[in-house]
Protein backbone atom coordinates (compact mmCIF):
# COMPACT_ATOMS: atom_id res chain seq x y z
CA UNK A 1 0.00 0.00 0.00
CA UNK A 2 1.52 3.01 -0.60
CA UNK A 3 1.07 5.77 2.44
CA UNK A 4 -0.37 8.29 0.02
CA UNK A 5 -3.51 7.11 -1.69
CA UNK A 6 -3.72 7.97 -5.61
CA UNK A 7 -0.50 8.98 -6.15
CA UNK A 8 1.14 8.02 -9.32
CA UNK A 9 4.87 7.15 -9.85
CA UNK A 10 6.78 5.29 -12.60
CA UNK A 11 10.27 5.48 -14.70
CA UNK A 12 10.19 5.70 -18.46
CA UNK A 13 13.61 4.72 -20.35
CA UNK A 14 14.17 6.85 -23.13
CA UNK A 15 16.48 4.77 -25.64
CA UNK A 16 17.11 4.92 -29.34
CA UNK A 17 19.95 5.77 -32.18
CA UNK A 18 21.75 8.64 -31.83
CA UNK A 19 20.80 11.51 -32.98
CA UNK A 20 16.86 10.58 -32.67
CA UNK A 21 15.68 13.76 -30.17
CA UNK A 22 15.79 12.17 -27.06
CA UNK A 23 16.98 14.77 -25.54
CA UNK A 24 14.94 17.49 -27.29
CA UNK A 25 11.96 15.14 -26.23
CA UNK A 26 12.89 14.86 -22.71
CA UNK A 27 12.65 18.39 -22.03
CA UNK A 28 9.80 18.89 -24.20
CA UNK A 29 8.29 16.57 -21.29
CA UNK A 30 9.95 17.92 -18.26
CA UNK A 31 8.79 21.47 -19.57
CA UNK A 32 12.78 22.65 -19.32
CA UNK A 33 15.88 22.30 -19.96
CA UNK A 34 16.98 19.09 -18.28
CA UNK A 35 19.79 17.63 -21.35
CA UNK A 36 21.82 19.55 -23.83
CA UNK A 37 20.65 19.21 -27.35
CA UNK A 38 23.16 19.59 -30.31
CA UNK A 39 22.33 18.39 -33.81
CA UNK A 40 25.63 15.81 -33.79
CA UNK A 41 25.47 12.49 -32.62
CA UNK A 42 26.83 11.21 -29.23
CA UNK A 43 25.81 14.01 -27.48
CA UNK A 44 24.51 12.69 -24.64
CA UNK A 45 27.13 10.39 -22.89
CA UNK A 46 25.23 9.49 -19.53
CA UNK A 47 22.07 9.03 -18.25
CA UNK A 48 19.61 11.84 -17.61
CA UNK A 49 17.05 12.23 -15.11
CA UNK A 50 14.48 14.46 -15.26
CA UNK A 51 11.57 14.82 -13.77
CA UNK A 52 7.14 15.88 -14.40
CA UNK A 53 5.02 15.80 -11.48
CA UNK A 54 1.35 16.54 -13.02
CA UNK A 55 -1.38 16.14 -10.49
CA UNK A 56 -1.17 13.25 -8.87
CA UNK A 57 1.30 11.52 -11.07
CA UNK A 58 4.93 11.86 -11.15
CA UNK A 59 7.07 10.49 -14.21
CA UNK A 60 10.51 9.84 -14.05
CA UNK A 61 12.60 10.02 -17.41
CA UNK A 62 15.65 8.36 -17.95
CA UNK A 63 17.40 9.64 -21.24
CA UNK A 64 20.08 7.10 -22.10
CA UNK A 65 22.97 8.22 -24.41
CA UNK A 66 22.17 6.80 -28.12
CA UNK A 67 23.00 3.01 -28.90
CA UNK A 68 25.10 1.90 -31.62
CA UNK A 69 28.17 0.02 -32.21
CA UNK A 70 30.69 0.75 -30.05
CA UNK A 71 34.52 0.79 -30.53
CA UNK A 72 36.47 2.74 -28.58
CA UNK A 73 36.18 2.09 -24.35
CA UNK A 74 33.85 5.47 -24.29
CA UNK A 75 31.90 4.09 -26.91
CA UNK A 76 30.88 0.63 -25.20
CA UNK A 77 30.40 2.26 -21.70
CA UNK A 78 27.74 4.81 -22.95
CA UNK A 79 26.02 1.88 -25.21
CA UNK A 80 26.05 -0.43 -21.70
CA UNK A 81 25.01 2.95 -19.85
CA UNK A 82 21.82 3.13 -22.10
CA UNK A 83 21.19 -0.45 -22.05
CA UNK A 84 21.30 -0.06 -18.34
CA UNK A 85 18.88 2.87 -18.10
CA UNK A 86 16.19 0.22 -19.22
CA UNK A 87 16.90 -2.08 -16.03
CA UNK A 88 13.59 -0.79 -13.47
CA UNK A 89 11.93 1.21 -16.05
CA UNK A 90 7.96 0.34 -16.23
CA UNK A 91 7.78 1.70 -19.74
CA UNK A 92 10.33 1.53 -21.94
CA UNK A 93 9.86 3.64 -25.02
CA UNK A 94 12.10 3.49 -28.52
CA UNK A 95 12.41 7.27 -30.21
CA UNK A 96 12.77 6.73 -33.86
CA UNK A 97 14.29 9.23 -36.21
CA UNK A 98 11.75 8.73 -39.30
CA UNK A 99 14.17 10.45 -41.53
CA UNK A 100 16.72 7.55 -40.38
CA UNK A 101 13.63 4.95 -39.30
CA UNK A 102 15.41 1.66 -40.39
CA UNK A 103 18.83 2.25 -40.41
CA UNK A 104 21.66 -0.84 -38.71
CA UNK A 105 21.25 1.26 -35.27
CA UNK A 106 17.78 0.71 -34.93
CA UNK A 107 17.52 -2.53 -36.20
CA UNK A 108 20.01 -4.04 -34.11
CA UNK A 109 17.82 -1.97 -30.65
CA UNK A 110 14.73 -3.60 -31.68
CA UNK A 111 16.49 -6.83 -32.24
CA UNK A 112 17.64 -6.70 -28.80
CA UNK A 113 14.43 -5.46 -27.06
CA UNK A 114 12.75 -9.05 -28.62
CA UNK A 115 15.91 -11.39 -27.01
CA UNK A 116 15.40 -9.81 -23.65
CA UNK A 117 11.48 -9.55 -24.58
CA UNK A 118 11.16 -6.16 -23.65
CA UNK A 119 7.28 -4.89 -25.24
CA UNK A 120 8.56 -1.21 -25.39
CA UNK A 121 6.74 1.89 -26.83
CA UNK A 122 7.39 2.86 -30.35
CA UNK A 123 7.75 7.09 -31.11
CA UNK A 124 8.18 8.05 -34.29
CA UNK A 125 10.11 11.37 -34.08
CA UNK A 126 10.69 14.49 -36.23
CA UNK A 127 7.34 14.27 -38.15
CA UNK A 128 7.06 16.80 -39.68
CA UNK A 129 10.11 16.07 -41.86
CA UNK A 130 8.31 13.33 -43.69
CA UNK A 131 5.01 13.20 -45.94
CA UNK A 132 2.28 11.14 -44.58
CA UNK A 133 2.28 7.48 -46.41
CA UNK A 134 6.02 7.26 -46.03
CA UNK A 135 5.15 7.69 -42.31
CA UNK A 136 2.81 4.84 -42.36
CA UNK A 137 4.85 3.06 -44.14
CA UNK A 138 7.72 3.44 -42.24
CA UNK A 139 5.29 2.44 -38.83
CA UNK A 140 3.92 -0.43 -40.41
CA UNK A 141 7.33 -2.20 -40.99
CA UNK A 142 8.77 -1.02 -37.52
CA UNK A 143 5.97 -2.85 -36.15
CA UNK A 144 6.47 -5.61 -38.26
CA UNK A 145 10.06 -6.32 -37.14
CA UNK A 146 9.71 -5.58 -33.34
CA UNK A 147 6.75 -6.05 -30.89
CA UNK A 148 5.38 -2.67 -29.60
CA UNK A 149 2.99 -2.29 -27.15
CA UNK A 150 1.78 1.58 -28.62
CA UNK A 151 2.79 3.74 -31.47
CA UNK A 152 2.99 7.38 -31.02
CA UNK A 153 4.03 9.98 -33.96
CA UNK A 154 5.42 12.80 -32.97
CA UNK A 155 7.49 16.14 -33.22
CA UNK A 156 9.83 16.77 -30.19
CA UNK A 157 11.15 19.98 -31.60
CA UNK A 158 7.54 21.86 -32.01
CA UNK A 159 5.90 19.63 -29.34
CA UNK A 160 2.99 17.78 -31.86
CA UNK A 161 1.70 14.66 -30.33
CA UNK A 162 3.69 15.29 -26.78
CA UNK A 163 0.71 15.56 -24.81
CA UNK A 164 -0.86 12.33 -25.76
CA UNK A 165 2.17 10.57 -25.58
CA UNK A 166 2.67 12.14 -22.00
CA UNK A 167 -1.09 10.93 -20.59
CA UNK A 168 -0.36 7.41 -22.21
CA UNK A 169 2.93 7.01 -19.78
CA UNK A 170 0.63 8.67 -16.98
CA UNK A 171 -1.45 5.68 -17.60
CA UNK A 172 0.80 3.45 -17.74
CA UNK A 173 2.78 3.87 -14.18
CA UNK A 174 1.54 2.64 -10.90
CA UNK A 175 0.01 3.78 -7.86
CA UNK A 176 2.97 4.55 -6.08
CA UNK A 177 4.41 6.94 -3.72
CA UNK A 178 6.16 10.02 -5.28
CA UNK A 179 10.39 9.57 -5.15
CA UNK A 180 11.08 13.53 -5.67
CA UNK A 181 9.28 17.03 -4.33
CA UNK A 182 6.78 18.25 -6.72
CA UNK A 183 8.95 21.41 -7.27
CA UNK A 184 11.88 19.19 -8.81
CA UNK A 185 12.74 18.72 -12.30
CA UNK A 186 15.95 17.21 -12.77
CA UNK A 187 18.06 14.55 -10.85
CA UNK A 188 21.77 16.29 -11.51
CA UNK A 189 23.84 17.84 -9.92
CA UNK A 190 24.38 21.65 -10.60
CA UNK A 191 27.78 21.65 -11.50
CA UNK A 192 27.80 18.19 -13.82
CA UNK A 193 24.65 20.14 -15.25
CA UNK A 194 26.86 23.30 -15.83
CA UNK A 195 29.21 21.24 -17.50
CA UNK A 196 27.03 19.84 -20.19
CA UNK A 197 26.00 23.28 -21.10
CA UNK A 198 29.69 24.23 -21.91
CA UNK A 199 30.07 21.25 -23.49
CA UNK A 200 26.72 22.03 -25.43
CA UNK A 201 28.01 25.36 -26.73
CA UNK A 202 31.27 23.69 -27.84
CA UNK A 203 29.88 21.15 -29.66
CA UNK A 204 28.15 23.48 -31.37
CA UNK A 205 30.48 26.01 -32.00
CA UNK A 206 33.50 22.84 -33.04
CA UNK A 207 33.60 21.17 -35.76
CA UNK A 208 34.68 18.06 -37.15
CA UNK A 209 36.45 15.37 -34.47
CA UNK A 210 36.70 18.40 -32.12
CA UNK A 211 33.19 17.75 -29.93
CA UNK A 212 34.14 13.87 -29.48
CA UNK A 213 37.85 14.95 -27.83
CA UNK A 214 36.38 17.49 -25.44
CA UNK A 215 35.42 16.96 -22.18
CA UNK A 216 34.24 19.67 -19.39
CA UNK A 217 34.77 19.94 -15.72
CA UNK A 218 33.74 21.99 -13.05
CA UNK A 219 36.43 22.62 -10.97
CA UNK A 220 35.25 25.23 -8.36
CA UNK A 221 31.55 26.56 -7.60
CA UNK A 222 31.87 29.17 -5.35
CA UNK A 223 28.10 30.89 -4.64
CA UNK A 224 27.59 34.60 -3.23
CA UNK A 225 25.14 36.88 -1.95
CA UNK A 226 23.52 37.86 -5.30
CA UNK A 227 26.07 35.46 -7.78
CA UNK A 228 27.81 32.33 -8.27
CA UNK A 229 31.94 32.29 -9.28
CA UNK A 230 32.36 28.73 -11.75
CA UNK A 231 35.70 27.56 -12.93
CA UNK A 232 35.75 24.97 -15.18
CA UNK A 233 38.28 23.38 -17.33
CA UNK A 234 37.94 22.15 -20.82
CA UNK A 235 40.12 18.76 -21.71
CA UNK A 236 41.23 18.41 -24.84
CA UNK A 237 43.68 15.30 -26.39
CA UNK A 238 46.17 17.44 -27.99
CA UNK A 239 48.22 21.17 -28.33
CA UNK A 240 45.82 21.12 -31.74
CA UNK A 241 43.18 20.80 -30.63
CA UNK A 242 43.84 23.44 -27.79
CA UNK A 243 44.56 26.17 -30.40
CA UNK A 244 41.33 26.01 -32.30
CA UNK A 245 39.31 25.74 -28.87
CA UNK A 246 40.67 28.75 -27.70
CA UNK A 247 41.36 30.27 -31.34
CA UNK A 248 42.17 33.28 -32.80
CA UNK A 249 43.44 35.92 -30.13
CA UNK A 250 40.98 33.94 -27.46
CA UNK A 251 37.96 34.70 -29.60
CA UNK A 252 36.05 31.25 -29.78
CA UNK A 253 36.53 30.33 -26.23
CA UNK A 254 35.52 33.68 -25.20
CA UNK A 255 32.10 33.30 -27.24
CA UNK A 256 31.75 29.86 -25.69
CA UNK A 257 32.36 31.23 -22.43
CA UNK A 258 29.94 33.99 -23.55
CA UNK A 259 26.96 31.78 -24.66
CA UNK A 260 27.35 29.52 -21.45
CA UNK A 261 27.25 31.84 -18.94
CA UNK A 262 23.69 33.72 -20.36
CA UNK A 263 22.52 30.46 -20.49
CA UNK A 264 23.28 29.28 -17.09
CA UNK A 265 22.19 32.48 -15.90
CA UNK A 266 18.92 31.93 -17.03
CA UNK A 267 18.62 28.63 -15.77
CA UNK A 268 19.80 29.07 -11.91
CA UNK A 269 18.46 32.55 -12.42
CA UNK A 270 21.60 34.43 -10.65
CA UNK A 271 24.58 36.20 -12.13
CA UNK A 272 27.31 33.62 -13.57
CA UNK A 273 31.23 34.91 -13.52
CA UNK A 274 32.14 31.89 -15.39
CA UNK A 275 35.61 31.41 -15.89
CA UNK A 276 36.72 28.76 -19.00
CA UNK A 277 41.10 27.07 -18.75
CA UNK A 278 41.64 24.50 -21.57
CA UNK A 279 44.19 21.88 -20.57
CA UNK A 280 45.75 19.16 -22.79
CA UNK A 281 45.37 15.80 -21.42
CA UNK A 282 46.15 13.22 -23.60
CA UNK A 283 44.63 9.97 -22.42
CA UNK A 284 41.52 11.41 -20.52
CA UNK A 285 39.37 9.10 -22.33
CA UNK A 286 41.18 6.21 -20.71
CA UNK A 287 40.97 7.50 -17.37
CA UNK A 288 38.75 5.67 -14.92
CA UNK A 289 38.54 8.99 -12.61
CA UNK A 290 37.05 10.61 -15.70
CA UNK A 291 34.11 8.23 -16.60
CA UNK A 292 33.44 8.75 -12.94
CA UNK A 293 32.91 12.13 -13.30
CA UNK A 294 30.79 11.51 -16.64
CA UNK A 295 28.58 8.90 -14.63
CA UNK A 296 29.63 6.03 -16.63
CA UNK A 297 31.14 2.88 -16.02
CA UNK A 298 35.16 2.39 -17.00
Amino acid sequence: MTENVGQKCGVIALIGAPNAGKSTLLNKLVGSKISIVTPKVQTTRTRVTGIATKDNTQLIFIDTPGIFSPKSRMDKAMTKAAWKGMEGADVVALLVDVKHAVDKNTSQIIRNLQKNSVNAVLILNKIDLIEKPALLEIAARLNKEGQFSATFMVSAENGNGVEDLQKYFIDKVPYADWIYPEDQAADMPMRVFAAEITREKLMLQMHQEIPYKIMVETESWLEKKNSININQIIYVVSDRHKKMVIGKGGQTIKTIGEKSRKELQYLIGKKINLFLFVKIKEDWQESKENYGIMGLEF
